[in-house]
């Protein structure tokens, strides 16, 4: 039902904005702008990236990898977001980026984005529990008596994915809930994170944010106590250390596309989904800098926090923190990255429904359906979860050079999501003021700014993929590459006669009945 601030005038306004592209509205429009913004914002989540990818920064260039090179980071993240918005707003559905990139190029740029955003989705909900499983056993395992076998890890994974599935299945109204409770819980961990730290560091030594130390090549604290355990980075110079922290926050800033994959589970999408994309990464970076920086000033030593690698937090806590309230810190990141879990399903399984309700996916007859009951796509959210378990554990059983293929793949996620976010972004800079795209949606920055963001995006594509392809993850250069030439193959000798792409044109007006009878199916009668 429409509330007070969204009519059922804005509704047949949505809903006339999706028609017009060809498509049904068979998802719920459940979700108000901040519940938009809250699924970017959970599955960012600087309580999940921001502390299991510390060591990037405190192993690589010390302190200012926090005090300056987070800013730069989030910087880099923000030039995609701000491009992509303007991009949203024209073309609000749940295919975002495939539609995007269709619309603005042809059927086969949007198929070639749709497999790199797809990818990235998957294998990133993997890392993500992945991460998760890791705080919970350096937090509570020793507690508990668990240690991080694969085993243990395994099961943890089919539980918790299982969990972040079943929680979708149920309607988006329940996982609404639950992601903004998220939003909330996020604000909350980052600023008693950054409370705590403060309380207890010895003294605040401010010069600590923009000290510059190279620490690469440096042992870490192995797993017997010695210091024989491998380096973060390899040694390299002081430009490139500096260059490779910069990793720590671009991967912790991903996941805003998002608010595009639930556009037609948003009122009002045209303007609320371009806001949630950039306002998610803006807070983000805001409280992600708030508490980072006050864990740097309660580190007791930057050449001891560097010698302990991944295991920088909880040393750090360790050394700092009552038993206490550390574990009260523990249990809200804990919960906070659960969560971030829970919206990557949300963002994953609207990418599958969208690519296959236009053929783009094998079983795209199944992955397409919607729940009648429930009101979403059931197959495609068991899909994303059953394959992210997958993808973690025949990943994990499998070493190239001495290297876990897990530990290569995950370095080519972000690639992968980056590259699905530039294709669109390019082809607008191409396509504006044509009949490709004509006209700006609500959310209108103007084209001078759009431009600008859209060019910036393209330049940081190049640094996201030079230092994304540095030793220790050189392995990703090869994988990369060698999808792109899959890629290539597979679309020239298969799909290019076979996929048709979403409607367009005359088939879109053919549509209008099949539209009809999908909507009645699952109980939608705004717009008829």
């Amino acid at each position: 039902m429409a509330g007070p601030t969204y009519t059922d005038v804005d509704k047949a306004e949505d809903v006339k904005a999706l028609h017009s592209m060809g498509y049904a509205q068979e998802l719920e429009r459940r979700l108000s702008r901040f519940s938009n913004f809250a699924v970017s914002f959970s599955i960012i989540c600087i309580l999940s990236g921001g502390i299991n990818s510390l060591a990037q920064g405190t192993s690589g260039a010390g302190g200012i990898g926090i005090g300056i090179g987070w800013l730069v980071g989030c910087f880099v993240s923000l030039t995609f977001a701000v491009a992509m918005s303007q991009i949203s707003s024209a073309y609000p559905t749940a295919g975002g980026l495939y539609h995007w990139g269709s619309i603005l190029g042809n059927r086969g740029t949007g198929w070639v984005t749709a497999w790199l955003n797809l990818l990235g989705l998957i294998t990133v909900l993997g890392a993500i529990n992945v991460g998760t499983w890791t705080f919970f056993v350096g937090a509570f395992g020793p507690a508990l008596h668990i240690d991080g076998s694969l085993t243990n890890q395994m099961i943890f994974l089919v539980v918790v994915t299982g969990a972040q599935a079943l929680i979708n299945h149920l309607g988006i109204k329940l996982t609404a809930k639950l992601t903004d409770f998220s939003g909330y819980l996020i604000f909350f961990g980052a600023i008693l994170i950054a409370v705590v730290c403060l309380i207890f560091a010895e003294h605040w030594d401010f010069s600590r944010l923009f000290t510059f130390h190279n620490y690469s090549g440096q042992p870490t604290v192995a797993g017997d106590g010695s210091l024989t355990g491998d380096p973060v980075w390899p040694a390299v110079s002081n430009w490139w250390v500096f260059a490779l922290g910069l990793l720590l926050p671009i991967y912790t800033i991903t996941g805003y596309d998002a608010s595009a994959h639930t556009s037609e589970e948003t009122i009002k999408a045209a303007s609320s989904v371009p806001r949630a994309m950039v306002m998610s990464v803006v807070w983000s970076a805001l409280f992600g800098y708030l508490f980072l920086a006050a864990f740097v000033l309660m580190i007791p030593n930057m050449d001891d926090a560097a010698k302990q690698g991944w295991n920088v937090f909880f040393w750090a806590f360790d050394q700092r923190v009552p038993a206490g309230l550390k574990e009260f810190v523990y249990l809200v990141v804990f919960v906070s990255q659960l969560l971030c879990g829970l919206a990557t399903v949300t963002s994953a399984s609207r990418m599958i429904f969208a690519f296959s309700r236009d053929g783009g996916l094998p079983g795209s007859s199944a992955l397409s359906k919607v729940s009648p009951t429930y009101r979403t796509p059931v197959a495609a959210i068991w899909t994303a979860a059953i394959l992210s378990v997958l993808f973690v554990w025949g990943s994990t059983l499998v070493s190239v050079a001495g290297t876990s293929a897990y530990t290569i793949v995950v370095s080519c996620t972000v690639i992968f999501l980056f590259l699905s976010f530039t294709v669109p972004i390019v082809l607008g800079m191409l396509a504006w003021g044509t009949p490709k795209w004509d006209k700006m949606g609500p959310w209108n920055m103007g084209r001078g700014v759009f431009m600008l963001f859209a060019f910036l995006s393209i330049v940081s594509m190049i640094l996201i993929f030079v230092i994304g392809v540095q030793p220790p993850n050189d392995w990703a250069l090869y994988i990369t590459v060698g999808f792109f030439i899959l890629t290539a193959i597979v679309w020239f000798g298969f799909e290019k006669r076979r996929f048709q792409g979403p409607p367009l044109g005359d088939i879109i007006a053919a549509r209008q009945a099949a539209i009809k009878a999908a909507e009645q199916a699952v109980g939608e009668t705004a717009g008829h």
